[in-house]
C-alpha cells in the first residue's frame, strides 16, 4: 500500500485548501503536518525541501512537490481530475485560474486595514457577482452539461465550487441569480 500524501502548511486554509479539497473530492486520504514554529519552517528550508522558500509542501510518490498550481495539476493527473485530452485540460485550466484569480482577490481583501475590509469584501463579491459568476453560469448554459468540462466532475468544479463558497462566507445570497451554479452547489 502507497503511503498517505503528507501535507505540511500553517494551521489554517491558504493555499493549502485547494490542496485539500482536491484530495478529499477523489477519496484520498492524507496526513498533516501544521507548522507551527519558525524552527519548524526553517529545518523544511534547510533540509532542501522548500524549493522557493514557501509552502505548501506535499510528499507524495517520492516526490516532494512545492508551488501550488503545481501540486494541483499533479493530483488532477493521477486522480483522473484533469479531463481526457489536451482540450479539456486547456479548458480546466482556463475555469481553475479564472476562479483563482476570484480566490485571489477575497485572500487581498482579508490582509486590508480593518477600516478597508468591509468596502473591500463588498467589491470582492460585486466582482463574483459581475465577472466571475456570470461566466460560469454561461459555461454550464451552453453546454447543457452538468460539469464544467467534459459532463465529468474535474478539477475545476471542484476549485469552483470551494471560490463559491468563499464568496457566500461574504454574503449568503451570492448564488440568487445563477441557477446552474446553485445547481453546481
Amino acid at each position: 500500500m502507497a503511503a498517505k500524501p503528507k501535507l505540511y502548511y500553517f494551521c489554517g486554509r491558504g493555499r493549502m485548501e485547494s490542496i485539500r479539497w482536491l484530495l478529499a473530492s477523489a477519496g484520498v486520504e492524507f496526513e498533516e503536518e501544521f507548522i507551527e514554529t519558525r524552527e519548524q519552517y526553517e529545518k523544511l528550508q534547510n533540509d532542501g525541501y522548500l524549493l522557493f522558500g514557501q509552502v505548501p509542501l506535499v510528499e507524495i510518490d517520492g516526490m516532494a512537490l512545492t508551488q501550488t498550481r503545481a501540486i494541483l495539476s499533479y493530483l488532477a493527473a493521477k486522480y483522473n481530475l484533469y479531463g481526457k485530452d489536451l482540450k479539456e485540460r486547456v479548458r480546466i485550466d482556463m475555469y481553475v485560474d479564472g476562479t483563482l484569480d476570484l480566490m485571489m482577490v477575497m485572500a487581498l481583501a482579508a490582509f486590508k486595514p480593518p477600516e478597508e475590509k468591509e468596502e473591500n469584501f463588498a467589491l470582492t463579491v460585486k466582482k463574483a457577482k459581475t465577472r466571475y459568476f456570470p461566466v460560469f453560469e454561461k459555461i454550464l448554459k451552453d453546454h447543457g452539461e452538468d460539469f464544467l468540462v467534459g459532463n465529468k466532475f474535474s478539477w475545476a468544479d471542484i476549485q469552483l465550487l470551494e471560490a463559491i463558497l468563499m464568496v457566500e462566507e461574504l454574503n449568503a445570497s451570492v448564488l440568487c441569480d445563477f441557477p446552474l451554479l446553485k445547481v453546481v452547489y
